[in-house]
């Protein structure tokens, strides 16, 4: 029985991408999709060889971004993105800048941090 050859996986072009930036106050998460919502790159501060307390570092943050989002232009050709940032943390700001440094095209900046509405109920009131 004769092997079959390996194809190569081959990415094509996608132009618009959907960049998710998740920063906590312990680490920041950096996700690239395509339009549908499937993964073309990943990575985080911690990935990125950062560890302990400097991953939540807004440098960490920038390294993370920079580091994807350039795995991302090469791999797969995205060239304008929408950004959508989730959390508190330290590397908010500074992801974003990152992004806008690499030279993609930013159609849309989002906040998608999740927000009660009300919350669980509050402990009862203290006696003394």
């Amino acid at each position: 029985m004769a092997n079959k050859p390996k194809s190569k996986n081959i990415k094509k072009e996608v132009g618009l991408g959907k960049i998710y930036i998740s920063a906590s106050f312990n680490n920041t998460l950096v996700t690239v999709t395509n339009a549908k919502g499937e993964t073309l790159a990943w990575g985080s501060s911690g990935a990125s060889g950062f560890k302990g307390t400097r991953r939540a570092t807004p440098y960490a943050a920038t390294t993370a971004v920079e580091k994807v989002l350039g795995k991302a232009k090469t791999e797969s050709g995205v060239t304008e993105v929408e950004v959508y940032i989730k959390g508190p943390g330290p590397g908010r700001d500074a992801a974003l800048r990152a992004v806008k440094a690499t030279g993609v095209k930013i159609a849309l900046i989002a906040d998608i941090t999740p927000v009660p509405h009300n919350g669980p109920r509050p402990k009862k009131k203290r006696r003394v």
